[in-house]
């Protein structure tokens, strides 16, 4: 501190623009006695807090001062000219369920006061025996527990929306339903986008019939959010079912393109599906394409693309869709997979991975086996699109591939 020549400290200055003041309080007073009124007035003003008051005489004339300026929290007298006791505290909640409210009850109402803090108040105050510290500390206690209340709302929503995620999970990635020795290898994996709020609608399946023969199959309802995850769930017991009851190639397609129409929120939703049919002891496999991508065949140090001929998406009023037939060599493995994986942005602009980048980066991976080539191919798209935020869709793939003996 600097002295000056007289020996009196100089005064400190402060920088007032530098001070950050806290937003006074609003408090909305509905008290139908005037008197009662400028008693609660005066004893805000002697907490030196700052805090604004409005007053309404009465719950209709409340009711536009709390719809056009939400205040922090409501002084709300029992006896009113047009509402009274519980009512009083439903209606004001009804208005606005978030503003906390504090109850002012008479000597003979403290009962009241005490029910109302089951009916929805915060806390309560008896008139004649309050003073401006306890006044303050419970209007702030109000604001405090109002805050917790909705928090523990939000948390308890946000837990049912994790619930229920899960369980549309579960019906989208399905457990695999093979015979003993099924004599082939499955590796499925889906990455869910979590920049959504729900899931996709991304789905697939594999099953294996008493003739040996494997089914799998995968598939993507066009959207994200809940029905198109639903719809998705619907598609994939459908397939299953279908398949298990002998329904094969374009009649099975034909009758999970009726489902989608039965079960689709709006006449614009479609969807692409992917099955094959793998019988014992062949070099050829049965595809049905309705829209969707094609495949990668993953051999031992090469990877292709393989396009069978199909039909338009499930959705389109088609009737057009059979089983076109694959060569599938016993080293090689088909690798099906969702778009999801090739449509994230890989450069500036609109430039994105595409079926051609995905291809390249398959084929930079191709020595890994089965497991490990899958992740990769995840992995790097995913690096791939990161700086450019990251993939926006849900990713599913699955590689089908026979075993040895």
């Amino acid at each position: 501190m600097r002295v000056p020549d007289d020996g009196v400290p100089a005064p400190r200055h402060h920088d007032d623009s530098r001070v950050a003041s806290a937003p006074p309080l609003s408090v909305l007073l509905i008290e139908d006695d005037r008197g009662d009124a400028v008693i609660v007035e005066e004893l805000i003003a002697d907490t030196g807090a700052d805090i604004r008051v409005a007053w309404a005489p009465s719950l209709a004339a409340a009711a536009p001062k709390l719809t056009a300026a939400r205040p922090d929290c409501v002084l709300l007298d029992v006896h009113l000219p047009d509402s009274s006791g519980m009512d009083a505290v439903k209606r004001v909640a009804d208005l606005d369920p978030t503003i906390p409210i504090v109850v002012l009850t008479g000597l003979a109402d403290e009962e009241f006061g005490v029910s109302a803090l089951a009916s929805g108040a915060q806390d309560y105050l008896v008139k004649g025996r309050v003073e401006p510290e306890s006044l303050h500390r419970a209007v702030l206690y109000a604001i405090e527990r109002k805050r917790a209340e909705l928090t523990a709302v939000e948390l308890h929503a946000s837990q049912l929306r994790t619930r229920e995620n899960a369980r549309l999970e579960r019906g989208l990635l399905p457990s695999p339903l093979l015979l003993d020795d099924p004599g082939v290898q499955i590796v499925a994996k889906y990455r869910p986008s979590r920049e959504n709020a729900l899931l996709g609608g991304d789905f697939f399946d594999f099953v294996q019939t008493p003739d040996r023969t494997v089914h799998v199959m995968i598939g993507d309802v066009a959207g994200h959010g809940p029905d198109e995850a639903a719809l998705g769930v619907a598609l994939r017991i459908a397939w299953r079912t279908l398949t298990f009851i002998g329904m094969r190639g374009a009649d099975r397609m034909r009758e999970l393109d009726r489902i989608l129409r039965a079960e689709r929120a709006s006449g614009g939703i479609f969807a692409t599906v992917l099955s094959l049919a793998i019988p014992p002891d062949s070099r050829h496999i049965f595809a049905v394409r309705a829209g969707h991508p094609g495949m990668l065949l993953h051999g031992p140090d090469s990877v292709d693309w393989v396009l069978p001929q199909g039909g338009p998406a499930l959705g389109l009023r088609c009737t057009e869709w059979e089983p076109v037939k694959v060569d599938l060599p016993g080293d090689a493995g088909l690798v099906l997979l969702t778009d999801g994986l090739f449509e994230g942005h890989s450069g500036s602009g609109n430039e994105r991975l595409g079926e051609d980048g995905l291809l390249e980066i398959a084929r930079s991976l191709a020595a890994l086996p089965g497991p490990e080539f899958i992740d990769g191919l995840i992995d790097a798209a995913e690096t791939r699109a990161a700086p450019y935020g990251g993939i926006a869709d849900d990713i599913a793939v699955v590689r089908v591939q026979r075993t040895v003996g």
